[in-house]
């Protein structure tokens, strides 16, 4: 089973790609982020966000992906800024037709690493030595999108915790 995990944002979106047959075996494919220039219109940012799914698609026919649910903070522009990314994101998914799962980064945080508490730095920590890869190749900017898709690999390996996944979106 192949998984995308996305922590999506307009200007630096998180992304990484894990492959499980087990729940004891995980495997990083590959983890990084799209970068959009602050100088950028959203416009042009969502044109890149969607080309760069696709791209991590193509290269890697996920069956699934996963991405953080939507939180509304205080400033509602960020909101609605965070929204076109998500939904740029997601068009790209189902053009592409991977099934697509929502959690809440607690929810992501705590099946990878124990804590739904932990900083970026912790998970870069944590998912190095377990999975016996070098640290400088987990950029902060994806820790959470690995979570993701750990996250959504747990619950898809364990047949009495299918539930929870919910639906696609």
């Amino acid at each position: 089973m192949v998984i995308l995990g996305i922590d999506p944002a307009i200007r630096t979106t998180g992304y990484g790609v894990i492959r499980t047959d087990s729940l004891s075996h995980l495997e990083i494919l590959d983890c990084g982020v799209i970068v959009n220039s602050p100088k950028l219109p959203h416009s042009e940012c969502l044109r890149r966000l969607a080309g760069g799914i696709r791209e991590l698609v193509q290269a890697f026919h996920p069956d699934y992906a996963s991405i953080e649910e939507p939180f509304m903070g205080r400033n509602a522009s960020t909101a609605i800024i965070l929204g076109m990314a998500r939904g740029g994101i997601l068009t790209a998914l189902v053009e592409s037709g991977v099934p697509t799962y929502a959690y809440s980064p607690k929810t992501a945080k705590r099946a990878a690493v124990g804590t739904g508490m932990a900083t970026k730095e912790q998970i870069a920590i944590l998912l190095a030595a377990e999975l016996g890869i070098e640290i400088e190749r987990i950029p902060l900017d994806s820790t959470d999108a690995l979570a993701l898709a750990i996250c959504h690999a747990q619950l898809a390996m364990r047949p009495t915790l299918a539930e929870k996944m919910g639906k696609p979106l």
